[in-house]
């Protein structure tokens, strides 16, 4: 499989996120991690407000039970909100939030800690805290941020001293913001508007890789595009492609995000075992340039 170099480490450009595991039983669990891991995809997206924190307890209960050594997989695991109430990136919080997705998971380390989403709140010397004694612990070996614009990332930099080699950020043919305000740069249009801070070319720019969450989503939680008529030319578009390379919507999907020359994970979102493999042939699938434009346009993007 294709891979992506994130800090230090060399992972799968398809990375699995956990975030519905807890929806299927405990053998489904199994069958579903062991078959990813069959496909090369090693790299385990969490966070602890998944399902409650079930989601990391079902990832650890299957994972043990599969007796697989710990250093052949990859874990990552996202801390910092407090559902329905805030946002926290208090030293405090992200150190007990770590150690609960350890126990959760059950192993000793995470090799990736992110922040959710900004805590309008933060103050950088309290996470840089938390990160060094994190760091000089062994519980993480990583670190990055999630739902940030550059100067979140710069604030955060003026006091943390590890590399934040990630950020993981919403991404697809039909939520392309990220896109569209650099295609559409000095023209008034809706799309040349930068929502983001033109957060793609700031993590081209330092290294950083994107991880692109909700790849079939459009809009905040909407709905999946695929198979939906209101994108239509987008699926007709979606299913010619795929059909030229033998592979489904699904991993024509996975193949446009990767096509894009920034450094880029697709993070799935499902648990069924046959679409995550459909998924995983996006990352062997080169599509052309021309192509990538094509499903661009046919998401309703313009070109000015």
């Amino acid at each position: 499989m294709q891979s992506v170099q994130v800090g230090a480490l060399r992972l799968p450009a398809i990375a699995v996120g956990c975030m519905y595991l807890d929806r299927i039983g405990e053998a489904e669990r199994r069958e579903f991690i062991a078959a990813a891991l069959g496909e090369g995809m090693n790299f385990f997206d969490h966070a602890d407000i998944y399902g409650g924190g079930e989601c990391e307890s079902a990832f650890g209960e299957a994972f043990a039970k599969l007796n697989i050594p710990r250093d052949s997989i990859v874990l990552q695991s996202k801390c910092g909100i407090v559902p329905g109430k805030m946002f926290d990136f208090s030293e405090k919080h992200i150190v007990e939030s770590v150690e609960g997705s350890l126990k959760r998971l059950r192993t000793d380390y995470l090799d990736g800690l992110l922040l959710h989403r900004p805590d309008a709140l933060m103050q950088p010397e309290e996470v840089a805290a938390a990160f060094d004694k994190l760091e000089r612990q062994g519980k993480v070996r990583y670190f990055g941020v999630s739902n940030m614009h550059p100067y979140q990332i710069e604030l955060l930099k003026s006091c943390v001293r590890q590399p934040l080699v990630a950020d993981q950020l919403q991404f697809s043919p039909a939520h392309a913001g990220m896109i569209s305000c650099g295609t559409e740069a000095n023209m008034l249009t809706e799309g040349g508007i930068s929502r983001d801070g033109y957060i793609l070319d700031y993590c081209r720019l330092h290294g950083i890789a994107v991880q692109a969450w909700s790849p079939f989503r459009y809009g905040f939680f909407e709905g999946v595009f695929l198979g939906d008529p209101k994108f239509q030319k987008l699926n007709d578009v979606l299913e010619k492609i795929g059909k030229k390379y033998s592979v489904d919507k699904a991993a024509a999907v996975a193949a446009w995000i990767l096509r894009h020359p920034a450094k880029t994970q697709v993070i799935t979102g499902t648990t069924k075992v046959g679409h995550l493999l459909d998924i995983a042939k996006g990352a062997d699938v080169a599509i052309t340039r021309e192509e990538w434009y094509e499903i661009y346009l046919s998401a309703g993007h313009i070109l000015p």
